[in-house]
Parts: C-alpha cells; structure tokens; sequence
C-alpha cells in the first residue's frame, strides 16, 4: 500500500509542477489561482511522502519520488506545453524510467 501512496505522491509532484508552468503562463487572478494549485498540491504531495516513509526506505522513497515528478513533469513539458523531443532527452527520460523500475525491484518491501 505504501508504493500506491509514493505514486500518487509523485503525481500531485507533477501537478505542482504543471501548476508554475501554466502560472508563468498566466497573469493576474488566473496566476493566482494556478499558484493556489501548486501550493495545494504540494501540501498533499509532502503529505504523502511523509506517509510511504514511514515503512519505506527514505532513500528509494524519495529517489522515485523525484523520479515519478521528473519523468511526469517531462512527458506534462513535452505535451501541454510542447517543449522539443530530442534524441538524447528520449534517451536520458528512458534512463531514468529504467533506474525507477530498478529502485522498485531491488528494495525488499
């Protein structure tokens, strides 16, 4: 149970992520409101992260933690605001994905 609550965890990372590009992107009360969704998001990612930590290792937790919010915020970049697709940030998304399964497969819970 505890990996489900790192994923959704890792997940609200991306969606505070995702809530300062679309705020760079807005201005006045739109701004504010994409601001709002960051903190919020924030507060239930930590939240969350708090929790997996409490039975996982501290060190995988937060490893793909960051991973999850790294590879999400990529994919959101490249998506919602069309950042460019090259061959070495493939190449180096893909590395990362890979040492995420990696982390998930050498701990023992």
């Amino acid at each position: 149970m505890n990996w489900v609550i790192l994923v959704i965890a890792g997940l609200f990372e991306v969606g505070f992520a995702t809530c300062l590009g679309k705020a760079r992107e807005t201005t006045g009360s739109a701004s504010v409101m994409w601001m709002l969704g960051f903190f919020v998001c924030l507060a239930i990612s930590m939240t969350l992260l708090y929790k997996a930590t409490q039975s996982l290792p501290i060190g995988t937790a937060y490893g793909v933690w960051t991973g999850i919010g790294a590879v999400g915020s990529v994919l959101v970049g490249i998506f919602v605001f069309k950042e460019p697709t090259d061959f070495w940030r493939i190449f180096f998304l893909s590395t990362l994905i890979i040492s995420l399964v990696g982390l998930k497969m050498a701990s023992n819970y």
